[in-house]
């Protein structure tokens, strides 16, 4: 009789990444909640985030140098995460946090297109079509929510940006431990970020914090960012940067709850959002339903 393999490290990656993926519905409620602006917000972000896991590896003994090369690809990286996380949090300053994480689920488009271009692997026709759904969703919102299109626009390209260092993240992940990916690339984030706020003269009193905001901002760099970074990295081992990205999605459905729960948001809605919402929502759930069923005709 054939030896059977476990399942079990693979369930045990979906709900560690279900689980960090509340974590970063949250995200959306704290980038509210601060008073400063987008970029100075994420400069104290992956500041926070760097030197907790920083700690975290001397506290552990645990070692985290890697070679020149992967420190520069790792940096690199860090450009990407920075710029997905200001352009998102200002995508919630210029609308609001429901339609900033409902743009945020073109990743799963996004990820369709990137991945098997730079992984050199064959296009995925469900996949295409699970994006084009999950954009036509989004043009309907774009549609009926048009006082918010700088918002709009800013999360939509914040989705590329994550779609991006996730598939990069994938490959990482083959090579490297995930605290140590995390590291780098949010150290990068903080010198990119720095870098452009020297040349833009953004060190003012506009970095100045409010008390409220220390707590936040801890909340934020070490639960919501250290901890959940280095988790979603993790899972990539088992799961595919698409699969990541169409469970990432329930963000989204988390985020809006909790928008509701602190800012009663889904009474500024109309019902073109909820419409556009919904045909996004229901493609990430049956996705995964879809696909077994073809994977099932493909075994006949």
């Amino acid at each position: 009789m054939p030896r059977q393999v476990a399942p079990a490290p693979l369930n045990k990656n979906l709900l560690i990444l279900h689980f960090t993926v509340f974590i970063w519905g949250f995200t959306g409620i704290l980038g509210k909640l601060i008073s400063i602006a987008a970029v100075q917000l994420v400069w104290y972000r992956v500041l926070i985030a760097s030197v907790s896991l920083f700690l975290y590896f001397n506290f552990n003994k645990t070692a985290f140098k890697v070679s020149k090369s992967t420190f520069i690809k790792l940096a690199c990286t860090g450009a990407l995460v920075g710029g997905h996380w200001i352009l998102f949090f200002l995508s919630i300053k210029l609308s609001t946090v429901s339609i900033s994480l409902v743009c945020l689920s073109s990743i799963t488009l996004f990820t369709a297109i990137f991945e098997p271009l730079i992984n050199k692997k064959r296009i995925s026709k469900l996949e295409i079509i699970a994006g084009l759904l999950i954009i036509t969703g989004i043009l309907i919102i774009f549609k009926f929510e048009s006082h918010y299109t700088k918002g709009i626009i800013a999360g939509l390209t914040s989705a590329v940006c994550a779609s991006l260092f996730s598939i990069i993240n994938s490959r990482q992940i083959k090579h490297h431990e995930a605290p140590v990916i995390a590291f780098y690339e949010l150290t990068g984030a903080f010198v990119w970020i720095s870098i452009f706020l020297a040349a833009t003269n953004g060190y003012d009193k506009s970095m100045l914090l409010q008390r409220a905001d220390m707590g936040y901002l801890f909340l934020l760099g070490t639960i919501c960012t250290s901890l959940a970074y280095v988790a979603g990295v993790s899972v990539m081992r088992e799961l595919s940067a698409f699969r990541v990205a169409l469970i990432t999605n329930l963000e989204p459905v988390y985020g809006i709850i909790m928008s509701f729960v602190f800012f009663g948001d889904m009474n500024k809605m109309t019902t073109g959002f909820w419409v556009g919402a919904v045909i996004i929502l229901s493609t990430i759930f049956l996705f995964p339903v879809a696909q077994k069923q073809i994977i099932k005709r493909k075994n006949r």
